[in-house]
């Protein structure tokens, strides 16, 4: 365990020669269960400048002061999980895709089990049965039988959020996750399949991150002005909505099958509850601007001259141009867990998915915690002067002449291959 009078050391990631990873940083001389303000400072900076978090050897850290830390990073935010469950409504969470992937620590309700494998205790759970999502389960299409334990893809590229739920579930501004037990000793090919070629070597079980501020800092200066002005409109319920759907190959957002559930047969919606969010959330330490968009969750886009786009497959096309180059093999960071690594990741800076197939005998056991924020992330600024607004309205007015067909003039508000 660290000393309390040892003062943190951030050592931002070496990336490979080449890549366009430039995030992620790992953290020596830090005690989680006795964290000074100091030292919390230091790591709240570190966070928002480096989004990525590692902290090795944390096996000690129990539940309390896992939630402890999350909450730490918004004090004013109530304990409530970040992803929700509809009111705690057994039959309205039972149908949610999130539900088989969970277990609740009983004595930190804060805090989730996930995993693989049978673990006959943990924590005052017992005879769990934990299932590592799987994409055959989740996509349209999927990788041979034969190739599963040596091919991946990636399951859903996401933010951890309610999504639904008001101001009361706010997207969570940072998720921990604690490694228990991890299997090793095998890597995979994580595969696009989606015509490109791309692929990236893998260690088993990663965790995959992308940078929301890279996704936007590569966009063109047209599709930049599109994201700051485009708010995005996600479904009521939505991981209720999206039960039945399915992704695309490479995790990022669903295909459009027609299979979402309609709308009448979810549970009660309520109008407020419903979340409109900027593509664009603002760092509250360094000020950049991330595109941050629940890709498989997104219903509506509010376009800047206060139209709203309605056709779901167009609004999924544009969110899936302006999104995938973000998702190219050198912007992921693929985390080689080790047990006792505790990461911490900034949730309204980042996308993340789930990676890997295992074998039955093979168990993983992790703790999950984030909790619904205080407030909404803040979007980009409002433009200063009139012209700049009016140029802006030009840009978006423009491109909107091109939605003709499915692709909304993909060539500009998209992004090129």
């Amino acid at each position: 365990m660290a000393s309390t009078t040892t003062t943190p050391v951030v050592t931002p990631f070496s990336h490979p020669e080449g890549s366009n990873l430039d995030f992620g940083a790992t953290v020596t001389g830090v005690d989680i269960e006795n964290l000074t303000d100091a030292d919390f400072t230091i790591l709240r900076t570190a966070l928002f400048t480096h989004q990525v978090l590692v902290i090795k050897s944390q096996s000690h850290v129990t539940p309390r002061a896992q939630y402890e830390l999350t909450q730490r990073f918004d004090p004013l935010a109530a304990p409530l999980y970040g992803h929700g469950n509809d009111g705690n409504k057994a039959s309205v969470a039972s149908k949610s895709i999130l539900h088989p992937d969970l277990k609740t620590i009983p004595h930190q309700p804060q805090v989730q089990v996930i995993g693989n494998g049978f673990v006959p205790s943990y924590e005052g759970l017992t005879n769990i049965q934990l299932r590592h999502p799987h994409h055959r389960t989740f996509h349209s299409t999927s990788i041979p039988d034969s190739y599963d334990l040596t091919h991946t893809r990636f399951y859903r590229w996401h933010i951890d959020a309610a999504l639904y739920g008001g101001v009361a579930r706010a997207p969570p501004v940072v998720t921990t996750l604690l490694a228990v037990k991890v299997p090793k000793g095998r890597r995979q090919t994580c595969v696009y399949d989606d015509g490109t070629g791309d692929e990236l070597d893998v260690p088993l079980g990663t965790t995959a991150f992308v940078s929301g501020y890279k996704m936007y800092d590569i966009l063109s200066e047209t599709q930049k002005a599109f994201a700051r002005s485009t708010k995005v409109e996600y479904a009521p319920h939505p991981y209720v909505w999206m039960s039945s759907a399915k992704s695309r190959s490479t995790g990022l957002g669903l295909v459009s099958e027609g299979k979402e559930m309609p709308l009448e047969e979810l549970p009660e919606i309520e109008q407020d509850k419903i979340q409109i969010l900027p593509m664009c959330w603002r760092n509250p330490v360094t000020g950049k601007l991330a595109l941050q968009i629940h890709p498989s969750a997104v219903r509506r886009l509010h376009l800047a001259d206060g139209s709203v786009m309605e056709d779901l497959k167009q609004v999924r096309e544009i969110v899936y141009e302006l999104q995938r180059p973000g998702i190219a093999p050198d912007c992921v960071y693929a985390h080689d867990w080790e047990e006792g690594d505790l990461v911490i990741f900034h949730n309204r800076g980042t996308l993340h998915s789930v990676v890997g197939a295992f074998a039955e005998s093979e168990v993983r056991l992790f703790r999950q915690c984030n909790i619904a924020g205080s407030e909404f992330p803040e979007g980009p600024e409002e433009l200063e002067h009139e012209e700049q607004e009016e140029g802006v309205v030009e840009v978006i007015s423009t491109e909107q002449e091109k939605i003709s067909g499915l692709r909304v003039g993909a060539v500009e508000v998209g992004v090129v291959a």
